[in-house]
């Protein structure tokens, strides 16, 4: 067994639940899952919504937030920049900033999306100056295409140690703002990240995608966003080109969705029990990307139903395989289908994510070495993986510090007797409560 030097403790907030936990015991329920449930917002909508609403003029309202890692993270740096946030159980109410935000050392955890949106926000507010710290992960993520881009655009942006990573040193100014080309193949947020600045820069920019984006669907939850706190964004259907002009954010008050990734974990709870979960609040129209997960699901021979304010998802007694599916538009579901797929029917091969290589762990490589330890055959791309069928053994399994990896692995201890996770608390990042939502659901929980 590998140890996880991944682990950064400094990283998880007050809102991790797991806290003293080095390792979780995970069993079979003794009964059918069968539960109707509501789950945490959308953390891809959170951070965004967070992020808009304290550059605003004005207060808004932002209910139904996801308190995790990530979005803890983003509160405590915007008090720090000096936004009024008051938190009642889901609800935000924040005190927009008008832009304006105050000079300050900021330390962001490990939250992607922090990492990739506050530095045009900051470089655009006009003066002050920052330092921006982030966990050891996070720091170990290439963010040069990002600022490259900013820099183009007139940013004044510095790197404090190695050049293309965390930390990072930014002096507030007049961003020119203009044309920019920016490559979507590693990360969307990157694009989300110059868009989101750019009403506070001081002209119209274009942002001119070079190749392909691997995940259209969360640019898209930037710009409906962008659009709903009083952007102007034009943009073409294939995203190959979005103009932003200048024109501040405006105060909303706001309902976030459920998060439809969290969601996705347990509708694959149903689907590898044979169980039954309806998730309320989260409907088939989400713009969410992993809701397409449900195809997925169908595939595999499981019965959805989409309601006007839920979805519910049926097992079967034997999943089917068969069949080879491109990952990239839902890539963070990569490993739950490839936590499932060792008992279908038929082998199932994932294609098209090989940016997931480059998340907190790398995943395609984490993953395929797990179900190794599981004694699952298991065949490693470059682009993605092949399971095939088969009964997994007992293991301790390590998570490397990856929420994904986690919550995925989980799902063959809801199966398979005897499967144990190192550092359980990484789930924080995104989904907190996710192993108290199992025990609630049946699944057996020892923590030790």
């Amino acid at each position: 067994m590998e140890e996880n030097h991944m682990f950064d403790a400094r990283a998880r907030s007050p809102w991790t639940t797991l806290n003293g936990i080095n390792k979780i015991t995970i069993s079979p329920a003794k009964h059918r899952i069968e539960a109707s449930i509501a789950i945490p917002g959308s953390k891809s909508l959170t951070n965004r919504a967070l992020i808009m609403s304290a550059l605003a003029d004005g207060s808004s309202k932002v209910s139904g937030i996801l308190k995790s890692d990530d979005s803890y993270w983003c509160i405590e740096a915007l008090k720090q920049l000096g936004v009024e946030i008051e938190l009642q159980d889901d609800i935000a109410y924040i005190k927009g900033s008008g832009g304006h935000l105050k000079s300050n050392d900021l330390y962001i955890g490990a939250a992607g999306t922090i990492a990739r949106f506050l530095p045009g926000v900051l470089a655009g507010s006009g003066e002050g100056e920052w330092k921006l710290e982030a966990s050891q992960s996070m720091s170990k993520r290439p963010v040069a295409l990002l600022i490259d881009a900013l820099r183009t655009l007139g940013a004044d942006i510095s790197y404090l140690a190695e050049n293309d990573y965390y930390p990072l040193r930014i002096k507030g100014k007049e961003v020119r703002g203009g044309e920019v080309r920016l490559s979507g193949t590693i990360s969307s947020q990157f694009i989300s990240g110059v868009l989101i600045a750019a009403p506070y820069f001081n002209k119209t920019t274009t942002v001119t995608i070079r190749d392909e984006i691997v995940q259209h669907a969360y640019v898209f939850l930037s710009i409906v966003l962008m659009k709903e706190f009083g952007a102007d964004v034009q943009h073409d259907n294939a995203l190959k080109q979005i103009v932003v002009n200048p024109s501040p954010y405006k105060a909303k008050d706001i309902q976030l969705e459920p998060d439809a990734s969290a969601a996705c974990y347990l509708f694959a709870l149903a689907a590898v029990t044979n169980g039954k979960i309806r998730i309320n609040g989260l409907t088939a129209t989400t713009k969410q990307p992993d809701i397409q997960m449900l195809e997925v699901f169908e595939k595999m021979g499981c019965q959805v139903t989409k309601g006007d304010s839920f979805i519910e998802l049926e097992g079967v007694v034997q999943l089917k395989g068969g069949f080879e599916i491109s990952m990239k538009e839902m890539s963070d579901q990569a490993l739950t289908l490839a936590a499932i797929a060792p008992f279908a029917d038929e082998p199932i091969t994932i294609r098209d994510v090989a940016h997931i290589r480059h998340h907190e762990s790398d995943r395609i490589s984490v993953i395929y070495k797990a179900l190794k330890e599981l004694r699952i055959q298991t065949e490693e791309f470059a682009d993605g993986l092949k399971i095939y069928p088969g009964t997994p053994k007992p293991a301790l399994l390590n998570t490397y510090d990856d929420h994904r990896v986690a919550m995925a692995l989980a799902l063959i201890g809801s199966r398979t007797a005897g499967i144990e996770l190192n550092d359980p608390g990484c789930v924080a990042k995104t989904f907190p409560q996710y192993f108290s939502c199992l025990e609630e659901l049946g699944v057996g929980i020892k923590r030790q």
